[in-house]
Order: C-alpha cells, then structure tokens, then sequence
C-alpha cells in the first residue's frame, strides 16, 4: 500500500499543477465567490444546476496548492450530483479534513476525496482545503460569498489557531 503522506503530496502537486475545471462558465446559474483571509486564498465557483444535478462546474481565482487541489477534486467529485449528494459530499469533507469523520471507521461517500484526511494533522492548512467547499454551499444556497472567518457560515468550523 502507498505511503498516505506521499500520495497526498502527489495529487496536491498534480492537480495544482493541472486543475481540473479551472476557468470561468458564462451560463452558471449559481456562483459564489469564497475567502479565506488567513492566507489569502480568493476563489470563485460557478455552476449550472440542470432538475437540480450539477451539470457544469467550473472554478477561478488565486489560492494555495490545497487550495486549488481541493477545488480541482471537489469539481470533478460533484459532476453529475444531485444537490443532495453535493450536500453530503460537503458535510462529510468537512467532517473528515477537521478530524471528526474517521474515514477508516466510518461510512462515507468520498472516495478519492480521502487523500484530503491528512490535512486534518495541519490545522492551518485545514481551511485552505475546506475554502472550495464552502464556496459550494455557498452557491447551492444562492449566497453568493462566503468565508471561512464567516460566523454566518453554516459550516464555520473554528481550527485551533486557524
């Protein structure tokens, strides 16, 4: 079995260095711009939902690595998604990058996306890699920004000093 850390370093350097969906979608009908001010982090996600499944997903801006790697999953993970499902996905990204899912333990529905769990060990990188997802909810929800600083964001998960 492959090194946890080492396959980690290999898709955060391969998807940062060739994005998936990176660009901006003319026809979204739900977008969200999403912050992070501890590092600066800046990205806008943009979707077309089509009887309410994620058709079109596409994302923008200037992030970190885990920033732009988790983004570049999350897009292609939520492809053909209903809403629903987009929300499990999200919830249970969160849950497993702030170390309350054990995804060794635990049902879940992330495949792939658990080559993020060792992000929990690095608290201030843990919401560099949650950003892009709560810009999702963000869009879902019509919001239109968020935050990850944001008390009103329903998925504001406070890390340590982070």
């Amino acid at each position: 079995m492959a090194d946890p850390k080492a396959l980690y370093q290999e898709v955060i350097l391969d998807h940062n260095r060739k994005p998936r969906n990176y660009g901006a979608l003319a026809d979204a009908n739900h977008k969200a711009e999403g912050h992070n001010p501890l590092c600066g982090d800046h990205i806008t996600l943009a979707l077309r939902l089509d009887d309410d499944r994620v058709g079109v997903i596409a994302f923008e801006g200037e992030s970190c690595a885990i920033c732009k790697a988790s983004a570049s999953m999350l897009t292609t993970n939520v492809k053909g998604k209903t809403r629903d499902e987009a929300e499990v996905l999200i919830r249970e990204f969160r849950d497993m990058a702030t170390g309350q899912l054990d995804t060794a333990t635990a049902a879940h529905h992330l495949g792939r996306l658990t080559v993020f769990s060792g992000v929990r060990d690095l608290p201030t990188r843990v919401k560099c890699a949650i950003l892009p997802w709560h810009t999702l909810h963000a869009a879902l929800n019509s919001a239109g920004e968020t935050s990850t600083e944001s008390d009103q964001d329903p998925m504001h998960a406070p890390i340590g000093d982070a």
